[in-house]
């Protein structure tokens, strides 16, 4: 019982499963909660510590199931990445759009130390270096916004 749910969680209620660009589609999934949280820097943060640590523990437990590190089919990681991304960013969909392309391309190249994160043990790993991503996709976006004004 536990390991379905664990898994219901770490593949967001099966996106995960999507046969082609599974983490493409737990991003947009992200983009999706990031739109329905609404603009309250509580709401998106509390959020993202409630992802964070579900994604932790289903990503641990779907490690320990799998027999393998970082399964494909684990997308939480991509909705926590996402929700940093756009954490307290003041763009609408269009900027939201350019956040997604941001991100993917962070967790896509895992500058450092998104790379060194992924190493951490279990589901830590699994959620560490896409929260780095997202944080440099957040800085980047930042940057992009500051330098259109």
């Amino acid at each position: 019982m536990i390991t379905r749910v664990a898994l219901a969680v770490a593949t967001v209620g099966g996106v995960g499963y999507v046969p082609i660009a599974p983490g493409t589609f737990g991003s947009a999934v992200g983009l999706l909660v990031w739109w329905l949280l609404g603009p309250s820097a509580v709401v998106q943060s509390v959020a993202i510590v409630a992802i964070f640590a579900a994604g932790v523990w289903s990503g641990g437990v779907c490690e320990r199931d799998c027999c393998r590190t970082d399964p494909r089919h684990v997308v939480i990681d991509e909705v926590a990445g996402m929700l940093i991304t756009l954490l307290l960013a003041p763009v609408a969909w269009a900027g939201a759009f350019g956040a997604f392309l941001l991100f993917r391309i962070a967790d896509v190249i895992k500058p450092y130390p998104a790379n060194r994160l992924e190493a951490l043990h279990g589901g830590l790993g699994i959620m560490a270096d896409d929260a780095m991503a997202g944080v440099y996709a957040n800085i980047a976006l930042r940057a992009i916004l500051f330098l259109l004004r």
